[in-house]
């Protein structure tokens, strides 16, 4: 079939649909369901049924999934502008801003829906505010100012939030210690990513920590402060009886580490290869933490 001048064939079915899932950052997604299981489990010990947890997963997975499209449909003119992003279904135009933002709202809609039908109310709450937030607070501050990244660091320790609510029906106070422990971690986390990403942040106009801090000190300085705020916070869910030995000696000896290439960062604030050590240790670090709060 022939294209006449001036339109473009759409791209094959498979091609769409691979657009289609890569709007929705399966590795983010991937993340956000983690750590809602997380806070499940943990609300749940001694009283355990699977159906509630596969639905609040499920519910959570769809609304964090709308929470990352809508942000490419706001941003999708910044995207266009970064080597990091500029790969994306919509500066790639392998989809139209009209299909995304279709795509993503319904995505977003049948997510609080399917929670608050199947889980309650307070679960589905909390996870249409950690969109909301995201979206209508965090993504516009990001060219304004650099605290917009301690601002999306609230709807990001969320979701463990969600699943304890889910368990629950109510948040104690085991369900703020894990959301604490969540905001913690993203700081030297995004730090670390924004500094590795410096001049894309810049070129975008996008006023995180490092493109407003040329020689590196203060975000290796704030780096090394959270790592250290992570590791009290991450060590007392077994003074809850959230966890027991295990988890309080593996979390000191995480936190240990993850602070020392915060520390290492902060002797060199300008090495590449420090701020990229810190991420990758951040990579490793959560995991490894949930891993252990499951296990007890």
């Amino acid at each position: 079939m022939s294209v006449t001048a001036g339109t473009l064939a759409p791209p094959p079915r498979p091609r769409r649909l691979s657009a289609y899932l890569t709007l929705t950052k399966p590795e983010i997604t991937f993340n956000v369901v983690m750590t809602a299981l997380v806070g499940f489990l943990l609300a749940a010990r001694g009283s355990f049924h699977t159906r509630p947890l596969l639905d609040a997963l499920f519910g959570t997975a769809l609304v964090a999934a709308a929470a990352s499209a809508l942000n490419q449909w706001v941003e999708r003119d910044l995207d266009a502008v970064m080597r990091r992003t500029i790969r994306r279904p919509l500066p790639a135009r392998r989809l139209t801003p009209e299909e995304s933002l279709v795509f993503a709202l319904a995505l977003g809609a049948a997510g609080t829906a399917y929670l608050a039908l199947t889980v309650g109310l307070l679960a589905s709450a909390l996870a249409a505010a950690t969109a909301l937030s995201y979206l209508l607070v965090y993504t516009p501050l990001k060219r304004l100012t650099s605290l917009a990244t301690v601002v999306g660091a609230v709807p990001g320790a969320i979701p463990p939030m969600i699943g304890w609510a889910a368990a629950r029906g109510r948040l104690d106070a085991g369900a703020w210690v894990l959301f604490l422990i969540l905001f913690f971690w993203q700081m030297p986390h995004f730090l670390a990513l924004a500094a590795l990403y410096r001049r894309d942040y810049a070129r975008a106009g996008f006023r995180v920590l490092p493109v407003v801090d040329p020689d590196g000190a203060s975000t290796a300085r704030q780096s090394v402060l959270y790592t250290l705020a992570l590791l009290l916070v991450s060590l007392i869910p077994p003074f809850l009886g959230m966890a027991g030995r295990l988890y309080f000696f593996g979390a000191l000896a995480l936190g240990l580490a993850f602070t020392f290439y915060g520390v290492r960062l902060a002797l060199a604030p300008q090495s590449h290869a420090h701020a990229s050590r810190l991420f990758r240790a951040s990579l490793l670090y959560l995991p490894a933490l949930c891993a252990l709060m499951a296990l007890g």
